[in-house]
């Protein structure tokens, strides 16, 4: 038996207003760039805050926000070029108009891992603790972040009729499905489980600090890699826009190999009761074993 919602009110229909907040003569304020700009203002506050609250210099991770940026950035959009080759070598030009949309999250994760090992290196302090207290802020960002999908138009799932559909202009829509109109939000989708993996990490990062039962380092951004893999694997089904590698949906794979690997590291720490291999060996004040 097939729904028909078409009848119900469309409380929950998405509309998006464009992709440019305001024009301020020759320049465009972009609603994807300030999303952007402020999740990290955001991020960076909250990762402070957390920084206080385990004894750990807050000035570290606004230094270590600066190295998030440089490697999270650009690596999230040569990520997505790279997997987009055969239309960005078509036009060339298009490949720095980062404004315009076209960053994968995978590939800012990974570069942003990569920043911060060579972070604590240099600065001779844990890798975990960092990415502990990073953890909260990234996928907070990434809630916010989501929005700047909705404003460009882009990302979204399968048509569907749904009362909580999100409308397409056809100028977006791909040429086999022109005739729909309304597909399923997926932004929405993903920036909702988003909040919620942030509510879980924050909630397990303030029973930590009252010591029952202590977090292990590593815990925090353990889990927020399983429950965002997890969560990022089923959503990305329903999209329409996936980057491919042959059959595969890249987000799958790379989504399955995160909940492996967050749950490998959680075993690790909780049922062998050992701590991860970190850069340094020596902890950073405020390490709960």
């Amino acid at each position: 038996m097939v729904l028909d919602f078409s009848t119900l009110p469309l409380a929950f229909q998405f509309t998006s207003p464009g992709p440019v907040l305001v024009d301020i003569g020759p320049i465009s304020i972009r609603w994807y760039g300030l999303l952007i700009a402020t999740a990290v203002l955001i991020g960076v506050s909250l990762s402070q805050y957390l920084a206080k609250r385990r004894n750990v210099n807050p000035e570290l991770l606004s230094d270590l926000s600066i190295w998030l940026v440089i490697g999270a950035i650009p690596a999230a959009r040569l990520y997505y070029v790279l997997f987009q080759w055969s239309e960005y070598s078509q036009h060339p030009e298009r490949i720095i108009a980062i404004w315009q949309g076209g960053i994968a999250i995978h590939g800012a994760i990974l570069g942003g891992i990569l920043a911060a090992v060579i972070f604590a290196k240099l600065k001779q302090v844990s890798f975990w603790q960092l990415a502990d207290l990073v953890a909260p802020s990234l996928i907070l960002g990434q809630a916010i972040g989501r929005w700047g999908n909705f404003f460009n138009s882009e990302a979204f799932g399968r048509p569907t009729n749904l009362p909580w559909k999100l409308y397409i202009p056809l100028e977006h829509r791909p040429a086999e499905l022109a005739n729909f109109e309304y597909f399923h939000p997926t932004f929405l989708y993903e920036s909702l489980w988003n909040l919620m993996v942030f509510a879980l990490l924050i909630t397990l990062f303030f029973r930590g600090l009252s010591g029952k039962p202590r977090l292990r380092l590593g815990t925090l951004f353990l889990v927020y890699l399983a429950t965002y893999s997890l969560g990022r694997l089923w959503i990305e089904g329903f999209r329409i826009d996936s980057l491919m590698l042959g059959p595969l949906r890249i987000a799958q794979v790379v989504s399955f190999t995160g909940i492996i690997l967050g749950l490998a590291g959680l075993a690790w720490l909780y049922l062998r009761k050992r701590p991860l291999p970190d850069v340094v060996s020596q902890p950073m004040i405020g390490d709960r074993e």
